[in-house]
């Protein structure tokens, strides 16, 4: 790889691992209202996006329900769950995305799962619960961690469906991410949040340029450079390079939030990107569905 490129994977990394950090700061230091979020961050996506909106791909159900589940679904619960999770941990169990499309390819897709994959999810499950658990009460698990869990679930469900879909460029499915998510959104924060505009303008423009770093350099920047570098390199080659990801996400969690590092969190993170590595740096199929997880806009 060019050290042009590798620079930008880098630059793709630290602005997904910064986007958690400042989501960490909107929902619980702002005290945003987070569906009301994600709501508007999809808003401004979808009006962005929207030249590039049409051909409509086929089935439009499909595109539109991928959507929803990569964009407002997905980001919902994990806004939620961040709100009282920290970066670090969400971070690592974030990785179990990683072993659950696995699993979904091989139920949906008719992939089979050999022993060095089978090696590499216990071993992400195993950092994943290690992070997730709780030495003092033990089970059960935070609330914050489980809603990312299920933030985690939903992206790979809508990464092994994205795979079912031909033909779809980069800033069309941000279109459609966007139009799927924006209507849902509203319907959700103006049914389960009150205060939204109020919040909004206490925070001033500190919301407003978090807002922008997310649709913006995030969703449309970031985003568009990943996706020119899965088209440029083989994705057994980009694919490990994303463990830059976890690893800048801990360590700004760490620098900015004050995430604890203890022993336990440093086990369970090694474990994790360990199997998640175990899985990625294969030749086959699920090198392009591991690729396709890690679309989900972080």
């Amino acid at each position: 790889m060019a050290l042009r490129d590798l620079f930008l994977m880098f630059l793709v990394c630290f602005l997904w691992a910064a986007h958690t950090i400042v989501s960490k700061i909107v929902v619980s230091g702002m005290e945003i209202p987070p569906l009301f979020y994600a709501a508007v961050r999809f808003g401004i996506v979808a009006m962005l996006a929207l030249p590039w909106l049409l051909p409509a791909p086929r089935p439009r159900w499909r595109i539109v329900l991928v959507g929803f589940l990569m964009g407002g679904g997905g980001f919902a619960l994990f806004f939620l769950g961040i709100k009282s999770a920290s970066p670090s941990s969400a971070a690592v169990v974030s990785q179990l995305g990683i072993p659950i499309t696995a699993l979904l390819s091989m139920l949906m897709l008719g992939e089979r799962l050999d022993g060095r994959r089978a090696l590499g999810i216990v071993l992400t499950f195993t950092g994943g619960v290690l992070v997730m658990w709780d030495p003092d009460g033990g089970f059960p698990l935070s609330a914050g961690l489980l809603l990312v869990l299920a933030s985690t679930c939903i992206g790979s469900l809508a990464a092994v469906m994205m795979k079912q879909i031909k033909g779809v460029r980069p800033l069309q499915f941000q279109a459609w991410v966007g139009l799927a998510s924006v209507m849902p959104m509203v319907l959700l924060t103006t049914t389960f949040e009150t205060g939204q505009m109020t919040k909004a303008f206490e925070a001033g423009w500190g919301f407003v340029g978090a807002l922008l770093f997310s649709a913006l350099i995030v969703s449309l920047l970031a985003h568009t450079i990943y996706y020119g570098l899965i088209g440029k390199y083989p994705a057994n080659l980009i694919a490990p390079l994303l463990i830059m990801n976890p690893l800048l996400t801990v360590t700004l969690g760490i620098l900015v939030t004050g995430d604890r590092f203890d022993a336990k969190m440093a086990l369970g993170t090694g474990l994790a990107l360990c199997g998640v590595l175990v899985i990625v740096l294969r030749r086959n199929g699920a090198m392009r569905l591991v690729s396709a997880r890690w679309k989900r806009f972080r």
